[in-house]
């Protein structure tokens, strides 16, 4: 992948997982969540149908698909970790995230998925800020990523957060929107 490419596609950079979990750490990333309906919203302030059907990227999601792939993802990641706090060690159902993208539903207007995320977002940053260091240490196993802890699993959504919100305002900066 040439290097614009791979800037376009992680804007913000690949995921890396921290060395490890704090308790101010995990407070960072849970306001990232928590964060997210508004950085959202805001993103996406203004542009019309012309411009949400526009991929961030060639061969990318378009900005609609972007907003619906959040609702899809957020939901499945809050499900597993209720799933992970209630149950031990359960395995999770993976899913086509392309394919979702390419259903029906992700062609809709994205107020839908906004008022989604706002409200999933409410109760999923109250629910982590309920979460103690033992908590976090509980998990779930997904059949291709193996065994992932919730201390992980919240890090790598508070990096998807930003990354699709970047894909979003890199694209308008690029295109002067």
């Amino acid at each position: 992948m040439a290097p614009a490419e791979e800037d376009l596609r992680y804007p913000i950079g690949k995921f890396a997982a921290p060395a490890s979990s704090s308790p101010a750490l995990r407070a960072e990333q849970i306001a990232t969540l928590g964060a997210l309906p508004g950085r959202l919203r805001e993103a996406v302030t203004g542009l019309d149908d012309t411009r949400l059907d526009t991929p961030y990227r060639e061969g990318g999601w378009t900005v609609r698909q972007v907003v619906h792939h959040f609702a899809d993802s957020h939901a499945n990641s809050y499900i597993r970790f209720k799933l992970a706090l209630t149950e031990d060690w359960p395995t999770v159902k993976p899913y086509d995230e392309a394919a979702w993208a390419r259903l029906a539903d992700s062609r809709l207007p994205i107020d839908g998925s906004l008022v989604f995320i706002d409200a999933l977002h409410a109760r999923w940053a109250a629910l982590l800020e309920s979460m103690n260091a033992a908590d976090f240490a509980r998990g779930f196993v997904h059949p291709e990523r193996g065994r992932c802890d919730l201390a992980y699993t919240l890090s790598i959504y508070a990096w998807h957060s930003r990354h699709h919100v970047a894909h979003i305002t890199s694209l308008r900066a690029r295109m002067g929107w």
